[in-house]
């Protein structure tokens, strides 16, 4: 079987043409989030791809015009053999109308020795490679003795977790791999959450009442939530500070964990005290913390400055975090994620890179965040591989290296191959 396997290797590269039309055809989709809502015909094409080759195909809406597409070719030794889930996600990022690209985003072109395109890097270079690697199996006529899943998902690009949803429905393997924009690195992550602190008066004052009110010195016990908001901010940045300084991980540059406070709102009118405030901040932490335990961490030190200040004491902040969708309620949570480089498909992973790229795999972090963390959170190990560079994603006249692309796909296909043949045992 191994001439057979070298041989499809080999058919990876004398049928690039072939790669680089699926991908292609798969940019062409016009899938970008926001405004999301917009990948059920991609969707299809995926779907449809998976059926054709023996996947039993679960398909359902997580928003209306953006579904999740789950599929599963069950192996002739399932409970011998070990699984494996390929993922990501079908949304690209936006597009704005005023980017000067030398062409339409959806409409790719190959040049010097690139694939042009919105999502070329991130991701759909990534799910071409994994399709077609899935294809070179089938037409070889290869079913593995261990499962594998393929889950196309929406959202990623605006919180949107579809990869939270298939977890959530039972789908499950003893690894994952998101072959989202990593350069061809085996990626952990840390993580995002975002929150909204609100500060809120008990009483409407009129603007003529400041003078009497406790910053001045009067008697009236009152105060500007917009100002009184401005101590939740230094406190904010006190955390930040010491986070920079009692907080580190590998591959991480010092001070990576932040605290970004984003979006204000508050007031409502020129003649009134303002009697609310709302901070929107977005918060990045290391790969072996929890979006639980850092929320945690920021409710108690700024609990701790409202109890310094007397109005704050009375008036103490409220706390919203995460959220299902930055479109729909402008909030979202990305899990961290640990890799495990002695894990036994790490292992695999990076020997079957360094048999196709002829050097070793560096196993590192990404300093973004992707859909990996969702399975590190479900307990299922996992690590981010994928074609592409970050320099690349999202932008204008966005593209992934052609040999890259190639590259990625020998190695899922071997690899792909190679952990199905492998026993549950070891």
């Amino acid at each position: 079987m191994s001439q057979t396997l070298e041989a499809l290797v080999r058919q990876v590269e004398e049928r690039q043409e072939e790669l680089i039309n699926l991908a292609a055809q798969l940019i062409r989709f016009k899938t970008p989030a926001p405004p999301a809502r917009n990948t059920e015909e991609a969707q299809q094409f995926i779907a449809k791809f998976l059926a054709k080759r023996g996947f039993a195909v679960d398909q359902w809406d997580v928003y209306p015009g953006d579904p999740n597409v789950v599929a599963v070719r069950k192996g002739q030794a399932s409970d011998q053999y070990k699984s494996l889930i390929i993922n990501g996600h079908v949304d690209v990022a936006e597009v704005s109308a005023d980017e000067p690209w030398d062409k339409d985003p959806f409409e790719p072109a190959v040049r010097d020795g690139v694939l042009i395109g919105r999502g070329a890097s991130d991701m759909k270079g990534g799910l071409a490679g994994a399709l077609f690697a899935i294809q070179l199996l089938d037409e070889a006529g290869i079913h593995l003795p261990g499962d594998l899943l393929f889950q196309s998902v929406i959202g990623e690009e605006v919180g949107e977790a579809g990869t939270l949803q298939c977890c959530n429905r039972g789908y499950s393997a003893d690894f994952a791999v998101v072959v989202d924009t990593s350069d061809l690195h085996i990626q952990g992550q840390g993580g995002v959450i975002t929150g909204w602190i609100t500060v809120k008066s008990k009483r409407t004052f009129h603007d003529a009442t400041r003078k009497s009110m406790i910053h001045a010195g009067g008697g009236l016990f009152g105060a500007s939530a917009i100002e009184k908001m401005m101590k939740i901010i230094q406190g904010l940045q006190e955390l930040e500070r010491h986070w920079a300084v009692t907080k580190s991980y590998p591959g991480f540059a010092p001070g990576t964990n932040t605290i970004n406070p984003a979006v204000i709102e508050g007031g409502r009118h020129a003649a009134f005290i303002a009697a609310e405030c709302r901070l929107w901040i977005t918060v990045h932490f290391y790969p072996d913390e929890t979006y639980e335990g850092v929320a945690k961490e920021i409710e108690e030190h700024l609990n701790r400055v409202a109890q310094a200040d007397p109005w704050l004491r009375d008036n103490p902040p409220q706390y919203e975090w995460g959220g299902s969708s930055m479109i729909v309620d402008r909030g979202e949570i990305f899990p961290s994620l640990q890799v495990d480089p002695d894990h036994a498909a790490v292992r695999l992973l990076g020997k079957v890179h360094e048999s196709i790229l002829q050097q070793p795999a560096l196993v590192d972090v990404s300093p973004t965040v992707t859909d990996g963390g969702w399975f590190g959170d479900a307990g299922i190990p996992a690590a981010i591989y994928g074609p592409g560079d970050l320099q690349n994603a999202h932008a204008v006249n966005e593209q992934v290296s052609i040999e890259q692309l190639v590259q990625f796909t020998k190695v899922m296909l071997k690899f792909i191959y190679e952990w199905g043949h492998t026993p549950k045992s070891k």
